[in-house]
């Protein structure tokens, strides 16, 4: 007899997965259903483990409530930041990736020289010091009404999927497009799934391959109409986080 948390969660993994017990057997191998496992008088084979390991990434562990950590993300992909530059005094800059810059970010994403190229600035407070930023100017009309064509965020870079949130907004760096976007995870671990806010365009989903960074949108940063320069867009920044500083330490 399995404990009740193993049965729960082998039976939320195969709703989850849009299975009938009896598909749900079939694929893992189950002679008829898997109804006699979810009602406590079957116990879990080694075999049935292995195979939800191996075909949707099911941590064991975690179906036998020994972790929180449901799936077991594949390795092989990482989404941290590729390249990161620096000012003379070796402290981190925040590059900023406009529309255009965007359309070759994926290809020079291991170009230190390609960065230098982009305008950069760096950000003295403490909170922007103990990870990797970037700004990124929004493309399009999908996550209307929160984010509209033009305008930009400040994003946070991603260390590991863990850290992913179905309820927050991403910069997805693809192998050939730069995306802003929701992420929900695919049971399986080998899919994401992209979501806009405008509804207008449907969800849909990729493969964990396909992805090279991932950067949470921490906030959005708004510009005047002298910002179509470099030197206007590094202007009203300054001044933007100056004004962010003021009010820091005026609630410090």
């Amino acid at each position: 007899m399995e404990n009740e948390l193993t049965i729960k969660r082998f039976t939320e993994i195969r709703r989850d997965l849009g299975h009938t017990q009896a598909e749900f057997a079939k694929i893992l191998g189950i002679p008829s259903t898997t109804a006699d496992i979810e009602r406590g008088r079957t116990r879990l084979t080694g075999r049935v483990v292995a195979e939800l390991l191996r075909q949707f990434k099911i941590n064991p562990l975690w179906l036998y409530g020994e972790s929180n950590r449901r799936y077991l993300e594949p390795s092989s992909v990482s989404v941290m930041p590729k390249v990161v530059t620096v000012d003379a005094a070796d402290n981190e800059n925040i590059v900023l990736v406009n529309a255009k810059a965007a359309a070759g970010y994926p290809q020079n994403i291991h170009d230190t020289s390609w960065y230098r190229q982009l305008p950069a600035f760096d950000l003295p407070l403490p909170q922007f010091r103990n990870a990797s930023y970037r700004g990124f100017q929004v493309e399009g009309d999908s996550m209307l009404p929160n984010l509209k064509p033009g305008d930009w965020v400040l994003a946070r870079g991603v260390d590991n999927w863990e850290e992913i949130s179905p309820n927050r907004m991403y910069v997805v760096v693809l192998q050939d497009a730069v995306v802003v976007k929701k992420i929900q995870k695919v049971p399986g671990g080998e899919q994401l799934r992209l979501i806009s806010l405008n509804e207008t365009y449907p969800p849909y989903e990729i493969d964990t391959s396909q992805v090279q960074e991932v950067w949470m949108v921490s906030s959005k940063i708004t510009f005047g109409l002298d910002a179509t320069t470099e030197k206007g867009l590094l202007r009203q920044l300054q001044q933007s986080m100056e004004e962010l500083k003021e009010k820091l330490g005026r609630t410090s």
